[in-house]
């Protein structure tokens, strides 16, 4: 009798246990899932709620070319970067992001090419998630979405042609996503005060000038685009002291020589998006192109725009430089203080950890034509 007795002890016990882990099991499947209950979202450029997952370990950049240079600004590295746009690594290459994190030259481009989205390329790189164009049709969020991919879009519209408060967008939007919402403010507050200091020093003073200035935005096979009123020129321009000849055009036009001889700019700037130099119109090279009689080429007033972390036309992490360069340009007395060497290598200092030497230094002022690829 005592091993039946001892027998319906364990049993009542097993039974109990048993029914224990069934109900268990039962109040697991009906409660949510914790790691849905915890989901954090955000509201992205284009007006989309995203959900984020837990980890962001492995990030793609697609079609937003600039952005690669600002994120690398927050993670203080290239690590986690697994793909990025062609377009953003050949800036890249040839700038000071490769030699500030050169593991970014490792980084994936297969996904994007010619301007074009291959899906399968980049669910092979198993990103977590994936930074879009807000404004580009290429980066459609369906696509990224039926692929399971979390894509929060940027904008390089939203904020008009500020650059600074595109800028100031981006960083905002990055905080958030990667929680770490301080970590660029300085840059932030930065750009906001050049922009002051700048702007304050034009008002204030009497009787500026303020010099007709043309933007070659891209200038290659003889096609020739300027940057209108709606574009970061037209910012870059006004508020450093000069007017835009292209003021009364939209978006980026093509123009031709003859529109340029009845502007006859005073200054011209060329971005890193066209492979021209600036000594191709001092020394009036260009084949089928005329500059030699452009007042901006008689008085040696044409300049490239330099190349930093990214180049310094579109929004970037070195935006704010760009505020004090292009003051020196168009308002040389009034900004004659403006040591742009030593600004330089203090920003670089101050956010990136980085002692620029003269080669860096004169890397970033003399950038190549390979930059423009």
């Amino acid at each position: 009798m005592k091993p039946k007795g001892i027998f319906r002890v364990s049993f009542k016990k097993s039974a109990a246990t048993a029914i224990t882990a069934v109900l268990t099991a039962v109040m697991v499947i009906a409660s949510p899932a914790p790691s849905l209950a915890a989901a954090r979202t955000v509201v992205d450029h284009a007006g989309n709620t995203v959900s984020l997952p837990d980890k962001i370990d492995r990030v793609a950049i697609a079609s937003i070319w600039p952005l690669p240079s600002v994120y690398c600004l927050f993670e203080g590295s290239a690590g986690k970067l697994v793909g990025i746009g062609e377009t953003s690594m050949s800036a890249a290459r040839n700038s000071m992001l490769a030699v500030v994190m050169p593991q970014i030259v490792n980084v994936s481009t297969g996904f994007l090419r010619n301007g074009n989205l291959n899906i399968e390329e980049l669910l092979k790189l198993k990103p977590d998630i994936v930074f879009i164009n807000a404004d580009n049709p290429v980066d459609n969020r369906d696509t990224f979405a039926k692929a399971g991919i979390p894509a929060v879009a940027f904008s390089t519209t939203h904020k008009g042609s500020d650059t600074i408060a595109t800028l100031e967008s981006w960083v905002s939007l990055l905080g958030e996503v990667l929680q770490q919402e301080d970590r660029a403010s300085g840059i932030v507050n930065y750009g906001r005060d050049v922009h002051k200091e700048i702007t304050s020093a034009i008002a204030k003073a009497q009787g500026v000038k303020r010099p007709r200035a043309l933007i070659l935005f891209e200038y290659d096979d003889n096609v020739i685009v300027t940057a209108g009123s709606d574009a970061f020129g037209e910012y870059w321009l006004e508020s450093t002291g000069a007017v835009n000849v292209a003021h009364d055009l939209k978006g980026y036009p093509e123009i031709n020589m003859e529109q340029i001889y009845k502007w006859d700019p005073e200054i011209i700037f060329i971005t890193n998006f066209s492979p021209r130099l600036a000594e191709d119109l001092l020394n009036n090279t260009i084949e089928g192109h005329d500059w030699k009689n452009v007042s901006a080429v008689k008085k040696g007033q044409v300049y490239k725009f330099p190349l930093g972390m990214y180049r310094w036309y579109p929004p970037a992490s070195d935006t704010p430089l760009v505020l004090k360069w292009l003051a020196t340009k168009n308002q040389p007395d009034l900004f004659k203080d403006i040591d742009i060497e030593k600004e330089v290598r203090d920003y670089y200092k101050r956010f990136y950890g980085v002692d620029l030497t003269k080669e860096n230094l004169y890397q970033i002022f003399h950038p190549s034509r390979e930059a423009a690829n």
